[in-house]
């Protein structure tokens, strides 16, 4: 017979874990069936891995330039391989810690491929193939994630066009590298070799890198990026690649109608995801979807009923905080609670590349798009004396606020740490913060924080530093 459980998680990662803990929290008889890593693709090969390689590249650029602080770094190496190692390293103590916690809570953990088998009932199947065992489940939460989207002639092959899985852990490293995509993964990617002494070239389909960002931001991170050497294309793509022995030779249509044909001993492919909702029997049950992600209302409910789904297989923003907290609320309304739902513009985005990109809420160009009369403050880097100790002068703190009600309306930074001082807005945002009570908030000095309140004061005509 089959073991019945108050709710059932497909998939481990950061949206299926969280839920599951806490559901067990809320004295739900819980299960997580996952076929690969416990922390999913965020923990394993993605958010936590990447960054420990942004970590190095960032320790190396320090010592680059340790002349500016009176350090003398002479002879400067590394070693690939224990960049890799380290990195490894970090993402399966975390994936340890993630097991740890799952059995901390007394949640069951099964190793295996899920699918739908019928009405509260999950088939789960071994490695082989084979069937393991059936769950009954009052709750079944799919979060089966996403993978790399596979462009027609840009298929990765491992070797020499690479996913964001081989760009991880690269067994030597190329002298010129092709990057497809300007999103974040692609810009960290970017970054990340760049770094390292690679020359590196980005393409991307639309006017501006990093897309989703406010316009003023994007461009201000390109200068940047070009200034460190990285060679750009937007409004262009690549047309065609050809395989050599160890080289690719690709052919791309650049914005002016103009070809380039231009040759690169690697290519790493990352041009968006796809929901992994195949062989689950979505359609079997009455489950819609939507370009490969599973429609969900603002409580992850599915068309089914006893269905959810969570994360990036539920769309977008695709980011793994945003999918824990989707499982937070998804198993609170499952447990007779009344939780908010998800605002996803109060969901900050962040970019880890030097320098590093974050952002919440809404851009300029959409606000005015949506008509809104609005206040936008600016404050530079080269403004806030923290900054200037850092020697990281270059930045920028954009805010926008509606003219009419002082609501902050988004948020975009480019600059040192910025990943981390974007949740003050976040902060802000969710408790619907107006300008007032930002300018009588009292920020520490020297701090890079002041640049989010100096924004903030020119958005009003009361800037202090500039």
């Amino acid at each position: 017979m089959a073991e019945a459980y108050d709710v059932a998680v497909i998939g481990g990662g950061p949206g299926g874990y969280v839920a599951a803990i806490r559901a067990a929290q809320l004295g739900l008889k819980t299960v997580v069936i996952e076929r690969e890593h416990l922390g999913g693709i965020c923990l394993n090969w993605g958010c936590i891995p990447t960054k420990a390689l942004l970590r190095t590249a960032e320790v190396l650029r320090l010592a680059q330039h340790g002349a500016e602080f009176g350090i003398k770094a002479e002879g400067l190496s590394f070693d690939l391989g224990k960049i890799v190692a380290r990195s490894r390293a970090v993402a399966n103590k975390l994936a340890s810690g993630v097991a740890y916690l799952l059995k901390k809570h007394k949640v069951t953990v099964i190793d295996g491929t899920a699918r739908l088998k019928a009405k509260g009932v999950v088939a789960v199947a071994g490695k082989d193939g084979k069937p393991l065992a059936d769950v009954e489940a009052k709750h079944i939460i799919i979060a089966t994630g996403a993978r790399a989207r596979v462009l027609p002639g840009l298929e990765p092959d491992g070797k020499l066009v690479w996913t964001y899985k081989e760009a991880m852990v690269p067994p030597s490293l190329p002298k010129s590298l092709l990057v497809v995509g300007s999103g974040a993964i692609g810009i960290e990617f970017a970054s990340f070799y760049n770094a390292l002494g690679v020359k590196v070239t980005v393409v991307e389909i639309v006017d501006k890198i990093l897309p989703f960002e406010d316009d003023e931001i994007s461009a201000l991170a390109r200068k940047s990026f070009e200034k460190q050497g990285m060679t750009i294309h937007t409004g262009a793509k690549v047309d065609m690649l050809e395989k050599g022995k160890d080289s690719v030779k690709a052919t791309l249509a650049l914005k002016d109608g103009k070809t380039q044909i231009a040759e690169f001993d690697r290519v790493i492919v990352a041009a968006g995801i796809v929901g992994n909702v195949e062989n689950i029997r979505l359609e079997e049950l009455g489950i819609k979807t939507d370009r490969t992600h599973i429609v969900v209302d603002e409580f992850s409910r599915t068309s089914a009923a006893g269905v959810y789904a969570i994360g990036d297989v539920a769309g977008p923003p695709w980011l793994a905080h945003k999918a824990s907290h989707e499982g937070i609320i998804c198993v609170e309304k499952i447990a007779g609670r009344n939780p908010h739902p998800l605002n996803v513009r109060n969901i900050p985005g962040c970019t880890y590349s030097h320098p590093q990109v974050a952002s919440i809420g809404i851009t300029e160009a959409m606000a005015k798009k949506d008509g809104r009369e609005i206040k936008v403050g600016r404050f530079p880097y080269q403004g806030n004396g923290k900054a200037i100790a850092l020697g990281e002068p270059e930045g920028l703190v954009k805010t926008i606020f509606d003219a009419k009600t002082g609501e902050l309306l988004g948020a975009h930074m480019v600059g040192a740490e910025v990943t981390e001082l974007i949740q003050g807005f976040g902060v802000a945002k969710t408790l619907e913060t107006t300008e007032a009570e930002l300018m009588e908030t009292v920020f520490p000095h020297p701090t890079l924080s002041e640049t989010m309140l100096e924004s903030v004061f020119d958005a009003y005509g009361r800037v202090i530093h500039i």
